[in-house]
């Protein structure tokens, strides 16, 4: 037969094992939290244009009516992005495939527009992590998504008295999960 005190102690002891567990998980899972957070944040915020590259882009005046091999002549001593291939369009458009870009050359006002792409490294890379692009990842993002379950559950049942799940925290856990599920009725 077991007494009210040792029935006391165990869930004491659950909860100090949930607190010591959701503590030293939540700070070893920093780093993927600020990956995940960030780059869930750009990808996001996209409006058609991958985050991870910066456009630019540029206009220029040449001479009107230029052959490809006087275009490619005169590209080369303004030091512009490295000009790898000329292709017609049509009569009087030609396409230019840059290093790192794209332009369009009209031999009948001789205006170049093109546009050069640059890469941002740090979310290039956190891009690939956030979709899983990277190989192993699998697994981390895994361990990831387990422990976001387990800092949902825990964290309801650490909180005690009246800011806990008995109390006032009930109510945020009950709109916690209605805005989801109101989201996707109406979506």
């Amino acid at each position: 037969m077991t007494s009210s005190k040792d029935n006391n102690k165990k869930p004491k002891k659950i909860s100090r094992w949930l607190r010591i567990i959701h503590r030293d998980l939540g700070f070893l899972m920093v780093g993927v939290c600020l990956v995940y957070g960030i780059s869930g944040f750009l990808l996001n915020h996209m409006n058609g244009k991958d985050p991870a590259f910066t456009t630019t882009e540029e206009s220029i005046q040449l001479d009107k009516s230029l052959t490809n091999e006087e275009l490619k002549v005169i590209w080369a001593d303004k030091k512009l992005p490295e000009l790898k291939r000329i292709m017609a369009i049509d009569d009087v458009h030609s396409r230019l495939m840059l290093n790192g870009g794209i332009g369009v050359y009209n031999s009948a006002t001789g205006i170049v527009d093109y546009e050069t792409h640059s890469k941002n490294e740090f979310i290039f890379w956190i891009n690939k992590l956030h979709y899983n692009k990277v190989k192993g990842w699998s697994v981390m993002a895994d361990i990831f998504a387990v422990s976001l379950i387990f800092f949902a559950v825990s964290g309801i049942f650490i909180v005690k008295g009246k800011h806990g799940v008995a109390r006032r925290g009930k109510w945020y856990l009950i709109v916690g999960i209605i805005i989801p599920v109101v989201y996707v009725i109406l979506a």
